[in-house]
């Protein structure tokens, strides 16, 4: 996720066991079922100037399922729940999943229930038929310090168990400070696994995101087996211009980097993911809605 993008998240701010107890077998057989899609974030520039004609372009190069990365003033990309569920059934699209930032005003520590805003935003997210209700970052302010990030960990929680009344569940999207930044000697993506209940909060793993802070997305995937349902498939490539995160990479059609993407896929999807989202943020010259058609062509090849 580029560095614009960050900006853009603050402004506009199925269950899988994870018990160590079960087998690989059993993540392996809970993933037969699997969804690829693609996460809107990609074609951004599009989706703001014509929602609808983008909706159909995806929807026309095979597309079946979406993920936003827009929900303002409860709306998505300017349409209600009721009404964008519409736009997308039109268009033969569904929205299983979607980025709306949880920060520390949509929690009242004091009466320990939700805002009214984050309410709303798990309402909508069932309303629109999402099935992961996910948070894309984790505010600097909410990560000073060991104790404070542990007690705002419960909040996740309780947002899974929000979600959960409604027959989804909640989810968290890494960067990349979870790798890099650590607490009490702790890295900051073990914290929010040791400290969330598999049950109530599931990973998005985004490999791409992760990508050259030495964190190794293969290794994270077989060790913690059943707990990323959902999955950001990106490649990247090396790039002395590049504006996102990382150290001198950017993301590129599938296939074409040098991230190990498909060998990363097919072990998250033997141990139980079944959301493989496409997001490809940086084009090479290509044009995004171009990019996001090889990107497709190449997941099919690869069997998804």
């Amino acid at each position: 996720m580029p560095t614009s993008r960050r900006s853009f998240l603050r402004k506009t701010s199925v269950l899988i066991a994870g018990s160590g107890l079960l087998s690989r077998q059993v993540f392996a057989a809970a993933a037969k079922e699997h969804i690829t899609g693609i996460q809107l974030y990609s074609v951004r520039d599009d989706m703001r100037k014509d929602p609808l004609a983008t909706l159909k372009a995806l929807s026309d190069m095979g597309y079946r399922y979406v993920e936003h990365a827009n929900y303002v003033n409860r709306k998505f990309y300017g349409y209600t729940a009721a009404d964008f569920k519409k736009v997308l059934a039109d268009n033969g699209l569904k929205m299983p999943s979607g980025h709306t930032v949880m920060g520390r005003d949509h929690w009242d520590a004091t009466k320990k229930e939700f805002s009214d805003s984050w309410k709303y935003t798990v309402e909508d997210a069932a309303a629109v038929g999402q099935e992961l209700v996910i948070s894309p970052w984790l505010d600097e302010n909410l990560r000073k310090n060991y104790d404070d990030m542990k007690r705002y960990m419960e909040v996740f929680n309780k947002s899974g168990e929000l979600c959960r009344k409604s027959g989804m569940r909640f989810g968290y999207h890494n960067h990349n400070f979870e790798f890099t930044q650590k607490l009490n000697d702790t890295l900051v993506y073990d914290i929010i696994l040791e400290s969330t209940d598999p049950s109530l909060v599931t990973q998005q793993l985004d490999i791409g995101n992760l990508y050259s802070t030495g964190a190794n997305a293969l290794e994270i995937v077989k060790k913690h087996p059943g707990r990323f349902v959902s999955l950001h498939v990106k490649d990247e490539t090396k790039s002395a211009q590049s504006k996102e995160i990382g150290s001198g990479y950017e993301s590129t059609v599938l296939g074409t980097g040098v991230a190990n993407t498909k060998a990363i896929t097919d072990e998250a999807r033997k141990l139980g993911t079944t959301h493989f989202i496409i997001e490809q943020e940086s084009y090479q010259g290509k044009a995004p809605i171009d990019a996001v058609s090889e990107d497709l062509k190449v997941m099919k090849s690869w069997g998804y």
